[in-house]
């Protein structure tokens, strides 16, 4: 099979004798752009407590005398994200991946309301556990919803779509904070409004269907879900769909009917699919992405930038930057492919972060900002050109494909759960440790790890791009292991 970009429409996927585009099909895209509001929520909640934790301060004495009291206000949704992506893959297998997301909006808009009407920093804390939970939860089945939804040829760069609104979320949080710098009870109005695309995606859901492989093979009427492939595909297309479904069904009735959290571990090809997932999302968020997006305001500072204005603005360009980046990346990921991209990628990430290991290494201590200072805000921008297009979707794109459809809810939602917890020791560690070692070191740490995270990606993860989820698993499971491990 040849992937083509074709004159004139940069989205245009040439598949055989088969012609689809992003944009081609507005049923697909308009699954694909609700279910993404899940991303939206992810990316908002990470990016809006920076801001909001500066006015919070102001209202709670106690949050302003106490280090711990803010760390907790800020950690405690990714507690929350922690819990709600394990037990995201358990709600998507078990009830649908429909009824996970209405369930992570609910939750979610719960949590925006108890947040912004939190007499005290207890019950703050207790929103945004709620509101981690609901991102946990959406974590989850955002992706999986829209690769099962997705024509396999384009399925690349539509879980993409979802990164795209994770990272237009965190720019959007950048523009709220900036907006309600004037408006009376600050924090809250940014905290509270977090809860509208909850609403939003919640009403909008309610009209879409659930997602077609999971109605064919988990539902004994098959009627509603050639229904809903029925507008994904042409008639051709459509009996080939069905086809595959029906040898899959026959495949699942074979294997046990439920599957736990251990059974991951029992099967060395399934073992081997959680390797390669888990450890892109693990080495997602320890080359250091949300150490850039959550602390580039303080590294700014860090490389002599005085003004808090300034530093503000620079963050701001960052996380444009960042959704500029994960535009590149849904159009490479379907013709570039997933391995070379991601291996591109780190390739640039190294290269930032060890000119930004230098420029802070070459500052003399104290000085205002030169040469060196400007060098390390090259380097911010430089580590989100190449991380954006590449690290960013690619975790997710192959988390949504790789596992057999038994297996993807509760295998999703444990490499979910990784990333939740990596990006939780990433965000607690990193100012303790440039303390203690340096910003530079610091930096050099990452490119060491980002290393590694290359070399993990040449070994361990698979090709994907252009293969259906059935090609897929015999490739797991048949004569095609080989070539994963290459």
């Amino acid at each position: 099979m040849t992937i083509e970009s074709l004159p004139g429409s940069s989205g245009y996927i040439d598949a055989g004798n088969r012609k689809i585009t992003y944009f081609s099909n507005g049923y697909v895209l308009g699954l694909t752009v609700i279910a993404g509001i899940g991303g939206l929520l992810f990316g908002y909640d990470t990016g809006v407590i920076s801001g909001a934790l500066l006015y919070i301060k102001d209202d709670f004495e106690a949050v302003n005398n106490s280090s711990f009291l803010q760390e907790t206000i800020v950690s405690m949704a990714l507690v929350g994200a922690i819990i709600g992506a394990a037990a995201g893959g358990w709600i998507n297998d078990a009830y649908g991946r429909k009824k996970a997301t209405l369930i992570a909006d609910v939750v979610f808009a719960m949590g925006s309301v108890v947040m912004a009407a939190a007499p005290d920093p207890y019950v703050l804390i207790f929103g945004r556990l709620l509101v981690g939970l609901g991102v946990g939860v959406a974590s989850v089945t955002a992706p999986v919803y829209i690769a099962e939804a997705s024509p396999f040829e384009i399925r690349g760069g539509l879980v993409s779509t979802n990164v795209l609104m994770i990272t237009g979320g965190q720019f959007l949080s950048y523009l709220v904070n900036l907006a309600f710098t004037e408006v009376p009870g600050t924090w809250r109005w940014m905290l509270g409004v977090s809860g509208v695309p909850a609403v939003v995606q919640f009403s909008l859901m309610l009209f879409l269907p659930e997602s077609p492989r999971w109605l064919y093979l988990k539902v004994k009427d098959k009627s509603q879900a050639i229904v809903v492939l029925s507008k994904i595909y042409d008639p051709c297309r459509l009996e080939e769909e069905i086809e595959q479904l029906s040898v899959a069904l026959e495949e699942e009735r074979q294997r046990k009917n439920s599957v736990g959290y251990w059974d991951v571990f029992k099967s060395k090809e399934i073992r081997l699919a959680f390797l390669a997932g888990a450890g892109l999302q693990a080495f997602q968020q320890f080359t250091g992405i949300n150490t850039v997006m959550y602390y580039s305001p303080t590294i700014v500072q860090m490389a002599g930038f005085s003004s808090n204005q300034l530093a503000l603005l620079l963050s701001l360009i960052v996380a444009a930057m960042n959704a500029a980046g994960t535009v590149v990346g849904i159009y490479l990921i379907d013709h570039f492919g997933r391995r070379k991209l991601a291996l591109s990628s780190l390739s640039g990430v190294i290269v930032a972060l060890i000119v930004l290991s230098v420029a802070f290494f070459l500052q003399p201590s104290g000085s205002s900002t030169g040469l060196y200072g400007w060098m390390a805000v090259l380097g911010l921008a430089l580590y989100i050109a190449f991380f954006a297009p590449g690290m960013g979707p690619v975790p997710w794109t192959v988390n949504s494909e790789i596992y057999p459809e038994s297996y993807r809810g509760i295998c999703g939602g444990m490499s979910a759960t990784v990333n939740w917890v990596s990006n939780l020791i990433v965000a607690q560690s990193f100012l303790s440790i440039a303390e203690a070692l340096g910003t530079g070191a610091t930096f050099l740490i990452l490119a060491g790890v980002a290393v590694l995270a290359f070399v993990f990606v040449a070994v361990f993860v698979p090709e994907t791009k252009g293969l259906t989820f059935e090609e897929v698993e015999r490739d797991l499971e048949g004569e095609g292991l080989g070539k994963w491990v290459c």
